[in-house]
């Protein structure tokens, strides 16, 4: 009789262990999860500041949101006076400013319509920016302008000469601000040789590589 009841109690006990373990084993783990996720956890990203570096130029495009305004938001392009129209807005200059500067104008205009307008104002296209190459070359067309491209780069870019290029007779016609054109050469045999170096203009916005 004291064999069994002892074997009972020994049972009782071994099981209360068991299940006390399992408890704390369980415990540990959910701990060790929970530091495990902090510490992997990813940190909140930091907000992106508006962009007030870009500025923008005739023929970009725009993307001007009002909020809960839909007659007033639109996708537009900059006309080549610099300029677009907005519904109660009117004409507002847009070349030359960062789009956070043309949200601010275009908040003050809709100030006299609407209660605490809020709008947002992107560059959907960049079309201001580039660059021709045509002629004798392997890829003639249009090309992003970054603020460091010669006629060097341009050539390069358009995948270099054709076989019947006439290297010694490249130019460049640059576009002025009264409409008129000026040509600017190019002598390719003497640039490359270190000669003439001042021909390696750097690029204006709109400006043609020709390769006869």
């Amino acid at each position: 009789m004291m064999t069994a009841c002892n074997w009972r109690r020994g049972a009782l006990i071994g099981l209360a262990c068991i299940l006390l373990s399992g408890g704390l084993w369980g415990q540990a783990a959910d701990a060790k999860t929970s530091q495990s996720g902090a510490a992997t956890a990813a940190p909140e990203p930091e907000t992106k500041q508006h962009d007030d570096v870009y500025l923008i130029g005739a023929e970009d495009v725009l993307s001007i949101n009002v909020w809960k305004e839909p007659e007033i938001s639109r996708t537009i392009p900059v006309r080549l006076d610099g300029r677009i129209s907005l519904p109660l807005v009117g004409e507002v200059q847009a070349a030359g400013r960062t789009p956070f500067q043309l949200e601010q104008e275009i908040t003050a205009k809709l100030k006299n319509y609407i209660s605490d307008p809020a709008v947002a104002v992107m560059v959907q296209q960049i079309r201001s920016k580039r660059f021709n190459v045509l002629g004798q070359v392997v890829r003639p067309g249009s090309y992003l302008l970054t603020n460091s491209t010669t006629v060097l780069d341009a050539i390069a870019m358009a995948g270099g000469f054709r076989d019947f290029a006439k290297q010694k007779s490249v130019y460049v016609l640059r576009r002025n601000a009264d409409g008129t054109e000026t040509r600017l050469p190019f002598n390719y045999k003497d640039v490359v040789k270190g000669k003439k170096m001042d021909e390696n203009v750097r690029l204006l916005p709109r400006d043609t590589v020709v390769i006869p």
